[in-house]
């Protein structure tokens, strides 16, 4: 498969990107933020970062909670309909997250539902884990929700056909040169047009992000399975939950 070196960028601003995931459980991502939030047990107006917010439900239902919440995204489309939320506890920016964002700054850092490892180079992924350490406050922590690579390598599907709205999406999928790589090939059936397009994410493993947490002072402090709050099990854990605290300035 060919990944284009920017592919999220037309992706994510696509309205097939939308449709394709737009049977996410959002119960299930509320039940998961409410553990979150009773372990982390943040202060009362605790201020957060919800990166690669999306279209903004989660960081609102932060904001919702009493917290000062700010998004940031780089698709233009999802940040245009997220501002619609926008209140005096809740704000978002269009924003790489390869790049720096208010310095110490945060008390609380999210970064939800594999919005991670897209980048082509391990240094460009290294510098997103960055951006997300420094806007953290002295001892301020991270949460960084990821697949787990070595769980989702053994139970890959390589061939699926999903339909939505009159839209077939034939997906494919592949393991290679360490990441994860998905081929969506769309049939739009209104408009009789067909688009492709191909995901990329970083097959990172537990030692890998132990390893660039570090090099951010950062210090994984607890580890998850999934988003009931299991003990992560690297052969049967869907996911790789991470917590993290800030060690440095």
């Amino acid at each position: 498969m060919e990944v284009t070196k920017q592919w999220f960028k037309d992706w994510f601003n696509s309205p097939y990107y939308h449709l394709l995931y737009s049977n996410r459980d959002e119960k299930e991502a509320a039940s998961f933020i409410d553990k979150l939030v009773d372990y982390l047990h943040p202060s009362p107006g605790a201020t957060m970062l919800d990166v690669a917010c999306g279209k903004g439900r989660h960081a609102k239902y932060l904001a919702d909670k009493g917290y000062n919440v700010t998004g940031i995204d780089l698709s233009e489309e999802s940040i245009a309909a997220a501002r619609k939320l926008e209140n005096d506890h809740l704000s978002f920016f269009q924003h790489d997250m390869r790049l720096p964002f208010r310095i110490n700054y945060f008390d609380v850092v999210f970064n939800f539902f594999t919005s991670f490892g897209y980048f082509e180079s391990r240094h460009e992924n290294e510098n997103a884990l960055r951006t997300l350490a420094n806007s953290l406050k002295p001892g301020g922590r991270l949460v960084l929700d990821y697949l787990n690579s070595v769980y989702v390598a053994a139970h890959l599907v390589v061939d699926e056909v999903k339909e939505k709205d009159n839209v077939v999406f034939d997906i494919r999928r592949e393991m290679a040169r360490g990441k994860f790589l998905k081929q969506i090939n769309i049939l739009d059936k209104k408009q009789l047009l067909r688009h492709e397009y191909t995901e990329s994410v970083s097959a990172f493993s537990r030692t890998d992000f132990e390893e660039m947490f570090a090099m951010q002072g950062m210090e994984i402090t607890d580890v998850f399975g999934d988003y009931h709050f299991n003990a992560f099990d690297e052969q049967h854990s869907p996911r790789l939950v991470m917590i993290a605290q800030k060690i440095k300035g």
